[in-house]
């Protein structure tokens, strides 16, 4: 099985160089003071919740696209993004293709790479399907691509990304994105695959549009633009600065178009950027908000056991004050830390070259869902932090990199009050226990992210990525309960302040009508679970009339927020 299973690509990998995955930095007391002050009466901002489900999921993990569902994930998130899909190094075209990456240490390690066998070759038992029915011989699809369909089914207001590059797989993009012609072919390419659902045929399963349907946008990961701070043998360049900026404005015009010949349905389009401002000053981030809904800002590994000997310090620290032991980012000689990225995607940084500008409201902050240690670390007057060390932690089982653990894997460590320590001056978390020092997240450190979040206005959260989680659900539970209410939740309105549930605006002559017949007022047919509707049927539900954007069955309106089928048309 391992055979088939690309090398662990993207944000996680231990080959990162320090800071390659991020930068948030610095402020003085007085800005932390005020921070504080703002976040508690901050108002109910940026609740998306978007996390990565990677596709090695399904090997020694065994954790199944089923276990988003049964463990209570899939109904706590706006949008999945599927990582990684990767470029063809000759054709600059998505494709698929069953070959392992190589070593992390092989500058051709993802060429030619793929994993069509997880994507839709893999069949799933009874026991580990979304719905409980096994996959057939003769299906046409099968593997994850199969199984998010059955998982978009019971959860009708999730949508999913596919996310193409990450770590391994982004050496392609500076050659796709070089010209004209270029752009339009890898995307035209991408959209042929991924939402047309042409997938080529293997060992039986493929075929034209065996995968219509299941994704819901695109996701755009490439490490990096213009940068040498990628995977090792990466190409870059200056012009990537701009090709960038052209790529997306591709994958935007062709979405919108694919979308309106589709029954008007609004297609995604979403980015993984840097956090690092070595890296963000070779992105025009007054120019790309333009096309994205969302830019999800890698702020963690900016910090970890790359660096062997130390000093030891936070991976994501929401600022970093004057006691930082770590090095400055030359030209501007600030330190990384999620303060610092923030100012420079929004306010700019003149000293990196970095212009700002790009809308707060399209911001995530990423939150990792793995910890980064040392080993062999003295407890000093601090319990390890900034202190020395002697190479990365052993690898756990999960994780399988040195100075890389996910949350169960450190059981008795996190959350236990005897080894869990506070920076307050960094607003970060981390843990020590017999000369292993860990550095990540724990509920003080996601309520004092989502809070600066809430108070900059920034878009919600991303996690990446869900396989660090495993059946251990706490960081997402705190951190949906921190971050708040999805994009498109209703409030309670002024007149009905207290609705319920299954009665939100009860009548006067119909206290409780129930959900399959028009409210008194309403003229359009009831909304029925059952029911087929086209382009812009009209719909009664719950004392609204909605107005179907294309065809959809199933999808009950005001249940799937600002990307559902359904909209608004005001009270009956």
């Amino acid at each position: 099985m391992s055979s088939r299973r690309p090398l662990i690509a993207a944000l996680t990998t231990a080959a990162l160089a320090a800071g390659t995955l991020a930068g948030f930095a610095a402020t003085s007391t007085a800005s932390e003071s005020a921070t504080a002050t703002a976040a508690a009466t901050a108002p109910a901002t940026g609740g998306v919740k978007i996390a990565y489900y990677d596709q090695w999921s399904v090997y020694g993990n065994a954790f199944y696209p089923k276990h988003l569902d049964t463990r209570g994930m899939a109904g706590k998130l706006d949008i999945i993004n599927y990582s990684f899909g990767n470029i063809h190094p000759t054709d600059l075209t998505c494709f698929q293709a069953n070959k392992a990456a190589g070593d992390d240490n092989n500058p051709n390690a993802g060429d030619g790479a793929g994993d069509s066998y997880a994507d839709y070759q893999r069949t799933f038992s009874a026991a580990d399907s979304v719905d409980g029915v096994a996959d057939r011989w003769d299906q046409p699809i099968a593997g994850v691509f199969n199984q998010f369909k059955k998982l978009k089914a019971k959860h009708p207001k999730l949508k999913i990304n596919i996310s193409l590059g990450g770590w391994t797989f982004s050496k392609y993009f500076h050659d796709a994105a070089k010209t004209d012609a270029s752009r339009k072919k890898l995307v035209a390419s991408c959209i042929k695959q991924y939402l047309t659902g042409d997938l080529p045929v293997a060992d039986g399963y493929g075929g034209p549009g065996t995968a219509a349907g299941i994704f819901d946008g695109i996701d755009i990961d490439w490490e990096y633009p213009g940068s040498n701070g990628g995977h090792l043998g990466n190409h870059y360049g200056p012009e990537d600065k701009a090709n960038f900026t052209l790529l997306l404005a591709e994958f935007r015009k062709q979405l919108d178009a694919y979308g309106a010949a589709n029954g008007g349905k609004k297609y995604l389009l979403t980015a993984a950027m840097p956090a690092g401002q070595d890296k963000i000053k070779h992105i025009e981030t007054d120019k790309v908000g333009a096309y994205l809904d969302y830019a999800n800002i890698m702020t963690y590994d900016m910090h970890g056991s790359w660096r062997s000997q130390g000093p030891t310090y936070h991976q994501s620290p929401l600022y970093s004050p004057a006691s930082d032991p770590t090095d400055p980012i030359a030209p501007g000689n600030e330190k990384y830390s999620i303060d610092n990225a923030i100012d420079a995607w929004i306010d700019g940084k003149p000293a990196y070259g970095i212009a700002g500008g790009f809308p707060a409201k399209k911001l995530t902050l990423g939150y990792e869902m793995y910890y980064r240690g040392w080993k062999n670390v003295p407890a000093g007057t601090k319990n390890g932090l900034g202190g020395s060390a002697n190479g990365g932690s052993a690898p756990r089982p999960l994780s399988q990199q040195p100075g890389i653990a996910n949350y169960k894997e450190l059981g008795g460590i996190v959350d236990n009050p005897a080894t869990t320590f506070w920076d307050d001056e960094a607003k970060a978390a981390y843990f020590y226990k017999d000369g292993e020092f860990f550095t990540g997240l724990d509920k003080r450190a996601i309520q004092a992210r989502a809070d600066y979040g809430h108070q900059r206005g920034l878009g919600g959260a991303m996690l990446y990525s869900l396989i660090g989680l495993d059946n251990q659900t706490t960081l997402l539970n705190d951190i949906v309960a921190a971050v708040g209410a999805s994009p498109g939740t209703p409030d309670p309105s002024p007149s009905n302040p207290n609705p319920s549930p299954s009665n939100p605006n009860p009548s006067p002559s119909n206290p409780n009508p129930s959900p399959s017949q028009p409210l008194p007022g309403c003229t359009a047919p009831a909304w029925t679970a059952s029911g087929t509707y086209n382009t812009n049927g009209l719909v009664s539900h719950k004392g609204r009339t909605w107005k179907a954007g294309w065809w959809t069955t199933g999808e009950e309106p005001g249940t799937t927020g600002q990307w559902g089928v359904w909209r608004d048309q005001g009270p009956c």
